[in-house]
């Protein structure tokens, strides 16, 4: 226990003496943070993305579909149910849903005679009215140009606008939960690789080796070094985001927390394993950096996960990158539980313990 405290503050002192470490894995993203959210900070999306609650399933509802899918400028999103659809809302992920009710066909056709028009439930986003009225106005395009189909024409259909409170979220309540996965992405991936493989190099591993030093010491105090390091690090980011930018955690300190040991211990088993592919230092680093240049525009960072062409879509969604930056995103914006961030998780947990089995089969001490 004695040998594993020493070579903790041993390793924490080494982070505090190198100031190049301290600039590029706190200043830089605390720099990067405060330049886009002072540019982007206070930017919403201009795109109008429709939540379609089709609960008929007829010819007519999917007509309209069809209808809504035709305007360039709606992005349409199926949901099965309203209480789905109206969860996307109030978390921003759309910013109207239209809810076709069953029964719709029938009466369309009975619209369609003269009677009274038939009434379609339109939820939108309160606090943000500038795109809720651009939306409400391609919706009722399309439901007019339907009833422009129907012999001599009738408005047959007609859209019931209903405001949702939803949360207000900016550009930089998305990027400073990507910023702090950044962050432990690099300190941990691209750190634990460039420095072993430095201690490789300069023998300082083959000299541990033959002292009374165990492997799972020398590890163990790695992990608790770089989680104090990376816990330090992630309130700091959190602190100078709250004070600049008037940043809010909506969710529980544990859970955040809980996702930063896991995305620690995850990065930091890629990182062993890249130290133990690279013959020398100046190979560690350019391997870790193709591997995490990617990840930065791939993984949720800067962009939206969804907002990624399908054909990525199926790589997007295994790199743990992009499950860390979701689970600290909705923890931070929406307030979302562990419980409910289950599937995010388990894969961080995968890929830890994936990554250990495959760092213990390619480590070498020299």
């Amino acid at each position: 226990m004695k040998a594993y405290w020493q070579l903790t503050l041993a390793q924490l002192r080494i982070f505090m003496r190198n100031r190049q470490v301290l600039f590029w894995t706190l200043a830089f993203p605390i720099f990067l943070m405060i330049m886009l959210g002072s540019f982007l900070g206070n930017g919403n999306g201009v795109s109008v993305t429709i939540g379609l609650v089709d609960q008929d399933h007829s010819p007519q509802s999917k007509q309209l579909a069809a209808m809504l899918k035709k305007n360039e400028a709606i992005s349409l999103e199926k949901s099965s149910s309203e209480q789905e659809a109206l969860s996307k809302l109030k978390k921003g992920d759309v910013q109207l849903v239209l809810q076709v009710p069953k029964g719709y066909d029938e009466e369309m056709k009975t619209a369609a005679k003269g009677e009274k028009p038939f009434t379609l439930p339109v939820f939108y986003n309160e606090t943000n009215m500038a795109v809720s009225q651009v939306g409400q106005q391609l919706v009722y395009n399309a439901v007019d140009a339907v009833s422009k189909q129907q012999a001599d024409y009738k408005p047959s259909v007609v859209i019931d606008p209903k405001g949702v409170e939803a949360l207000n979220l900016r550009y930089i309540d998305f990027l400073v939960p990507g910023i702090v996965a950044m962050m432990i992405m690099s300190n941990n991936m691209n750190g634990v690789a460039g420095q072993i493989a430095s201690w490789r190099e300069r023998g300082i591993l083959r000299r541990m080796q033959g002292t009374t030093l165990k492997a799972h010491t020398f590890i163990a105090a790695q992990i608790t070094a770089r989680l104090m390091l990376n816990g330090l690090q992630a309130l700091i980011v959190l602190g100078v985001a709250r004070l600049v930018f008037d940043v809010e955690i909506r969710g529980s300190w544990l859970t955040l927390v809980s996702f930063v040991i896991l995305g620690t211990l995850a990065f930091m088993a890629i990182g062993f394993i890249i130290a133990g592919i690279a013959k020398t230092p100046e190979s560690a680093g350019p391997i870790a950096g193709f591997l995490s240049f990617p990840m930065l525009f791939l993984g949720g960072v800067f962009f939206p996960i969804k907002n990624m062409p399908e054909f990525l879509q199926p790589i997007v969604h295994i790199l743990p990158i992009a499950h860390l930056t979701t689970a600290m995103r909705e923890t931070m914006n929406v307030g979302a539980s562990f419980m409910s961030l289950g599937s995010e998780a388990l894969i961080l947990s995968c890929w830890l313990v994936g990554a250990f089995i495959a760092a213990s089969l390619t480590f070498k001490w020299e």
